[in-house]
């Protein structure tokens, strides 16, 4: 959907002062993204050729102005906390300001974290040190923009007790997701995860509210119901279990999120852009969306800019090659080759009489001469010998699988 004549644009006030705390749920291990998620966590996949998946969510809290977030880790999460490290130092002498890595404490029941609200629970202690007003819970593994202050504005004014994130879906797709069901006054009184039959927006019987994974918790309440929650057998999931168990006796509202309003979007932009990569059909799709002259996700947004690590490397050099479409990574080199539709990462090599369509290539791969691929998705330090030719009818070999309907063609990361 795109913005048009500004209908949903409203008056943002100044919030109400609160001291917010940020729990950001970077563990997931994104198995339908294997193999980019072999030796990696689903938010440490790289995007759009210099990017993390995490830097979405970590920019739009820092563009928000909510600088106090505990991060936590757990599936191979190596790769993550480097990043962290290099891309995300931050807070100085200010306790207040900070980005702090959590990795399993292994408190409370003394296992891994079983669940998205087993891992807040068994870092309770944090939230009770900090002393927050509202605890923000967000996920980490969406690529969106989203003024996270709006979201607490909507919270604080409708004296809420837990907000939730929401999109509106079409009512025929809406099976594959968790649908909040919603009164007029966008109060939450149910929640099905996957419904066969999903229950509508009020308004639009067309679409249906998304649950986005987002949440505004009032600290003390979520104290107390993950407290309640971790003696009982169940899931420990915020969307299986906690919201559920609060709409009965709490004031559990649905937070539109095609009423945020982020500054610098453009009118070609899709207005709510929000996509879960969590396939690497979905993961290929939004690379894609952000390329051309008009794309439907512009990053080129210097209000509400994307942060990640500083790059250090030469600006790319192209050397008698032609580029439609696409983008190109610091420190890249390309020679002599056509590149169409597809993202370039930093520090590749591609030799001479190439053509690239349609692929995203990422950090340090050197691909020889004559080589011709079409979607493919190489993933780091991949050596592609001259003369390949990879694409959607080709054949695979020890290194290489496809996906999907989109013939995507794969490597996993090199030495």
């Amino acid at each position: 959907m795109k913005s048009s004549s500004g209908s949903r644009r409203k008056k943002i006030t100044e919030r109400t002062p609160q001291k917010i705390l940020a729990m950001i749920m970077a563990g997931g291990k994104g198995e339908r993204l294997m193999p980019l998620t072999e030796q990696r966590s689903k938010p440490s996949v790289p995007f759009a050729g210099t990017y993390r998946i995490v830097d979405f969510v970590l920019s739009n809290f820092i563009n928000s102005g909510i600088q106090s977030m505990y991060v936590l880790v757990q599936y191979r999460s190596q790769s993550l906390i480097e990043h962290l490290r290099r891309a995300w130092r931050f807070g100085g002498t200010n306790r207040q300001n900070f980005i702090t890595v959590v990795p399993p404490q292994m408190k409370g029941r003394g296992k891994w974290y079983e669940g998205t609200a087993d891992a807040v629970y068994q870092n309770i202690n944090l939230i009770q040190d900090f002393a927050p007003g509202l605890v923000a819970v967000f996920g980490a593994d969406h690529i969106y923009r989203m003024d996270v202050r709006q979201m607490i504005q909507f919270h604080l004014d409708q004296e809420a007790d837990v907000t939730v994130a929401s999109l509106p879906v079409p009512i025929q797709a809406a099976k594959g997701f968790g649908i909040v069901e919603v009164n007029a006054n966008h109060q939450i009184i149910g929640f099905e995860e996957k419904p066969a039959s999903p229950k509508p927006m009020p308004e639009n019987p067309e679409m249906a509210f998304s649950s986005m994974g987002n949440y505004i918790f009032n600290a003390d309440i979520l104290v107390k119901i993950l407290e309640q929650d971790a003696s009982q057998a169940g899931t420990h999931d915020f969307g299986r279990n906690i919201i559920p168990s609060l709409i009965k006796s709490h004031r559990v509202l649905a937070y539109d999120f095609m009423d945020n309003v982020v500054p610098g979007i453009h009118p070609y932009e899709e207005w709510g852009y929000w996509r879960d990569v969590g396939t690497l059909e979905a993961y290929w799709q939004a690379n894609m969306d952000i390329l051309g002259e008009s794309p439907i996700l512009d990053l080129r947004n210097v209000k509400w800019p994307i942060l990640t690590d500083a790059s250090v490397e030469p600006v790319a050099s192209l050397v008698r090659s032609h580029m439609d479409d696409a983008m190109v990574g610091q420190g890249s080199l390309v020679v002599d080759s056509t590149v169409k539709r597809s993202i370039i990462g930093r520090n590749v090599r591609i030799g001479e009489g190439c053509t690239i369509e349609e692929s995203i290539i990422l950090d340090g791969t050197l691909i020889g001469s004559n080589c011709h691929l079409h979607r493919c998705i190489i993933d780091r330090f991949n050596i592609i010998s001259s003369g390949t030719t990879l694409g959607d009818k080709h054949g695979r070999d020890g290194r290489r699988s496809t996906a999907g309907k989109l013939g995507l063609t794969l490597f996993p990361r090199g030495q």
